[in-house]
């Protein structure tokens, strides 16, 4: 018994670094509705992405490695870490430099890839997603099923599919929309694990301050 558990505790301990950087299936690429989120944690903070004048709707939470079953976190690199300036440079698309270090730090660094490129990758991914207008015209709260967004992103990206998009709920609210991408960054399926989509037929949608 004593040796089962020295066994398993080492196991636990050779997991606790991460998995092998570089080594994974596809992307994620997750995109936050920001009233959402300043609703639910930003106002709290005083984030500066949730004020009246930031204007801000899809925002970009994150591009993470996955494996067809589960996925990789903080991965043990050789890569340097991004300077300050690199991650504040992020902030256009994803709210703040404090987030794009914690990207990095938790999924950039499984990719392999160095920070900067990690950055380039992610902005690029981003910026190849038509984000529905239709969201943005909003001057009320709505409610709608959760799969009035997905059919929005749909319709704005011919070629998708809808098993390579899933959006997601908190709190009886939408809160992201979930792309998988192959590593070239075409739309593939997404692994079981990923597609969960909300149920939800009265979810909550805030406008964009």
């Amino acid at each position: 018994m004593r040796a089962l558990l020295i066994l398993l505790m080492s196991c636990t301990m050779a997991s606790a670094d991460g998995e092998k950087a570089g080594e994974f299936d596809y992307y994620v690429l997750s995109l936050s509705w920001t009233p959402t989120w300043c609703a639910l944690t930003g106002d709290a903070r005083a984030a500066p992405e949730c004020s009246k004048t930031a204007d801000a709707g899809w925002s970009l939470h994150g591009l993470w490695p996955q494996y067809h079953r589960g996925w990789p976190t903080f991965c043990p690199t050789a890569q340097r870490p991004p300077s300050r300036s690199m991650t504040e440079a992020m902030s256009d698309i994803m709210g703040s430099g404090g987030l794009a270090w914690y990207q990095w730090k938790k999924h950039g660094r499984c990719t392999g890839l160095s920070a900067a490129a990690y950055y380039a990758l992610a902005r690029e991914a981003f910026e190849r997603v038509n984000r529905p207008e239709v969201f943005s015209k909003l001057t009320q709260p709505v409610t709608l099923p959760a799969s009035v967004v997905e059919d929005a992103f749909l319709r704005a990206n011919p070629g998708w599919g809808p098993d390579m998009l899933t959006i997601t709920c908190q709190n009886s609210r939408i809160q992201e929309a979930r792309l998988c991408l192959s590593r070239a960054l075409d739309p593939v399926p997404c692994g079981q694990d990923v597609v969960r989509d909300c149920r939800l037929k009265d979810a909550l949608l805030d406008p964009i301050r």
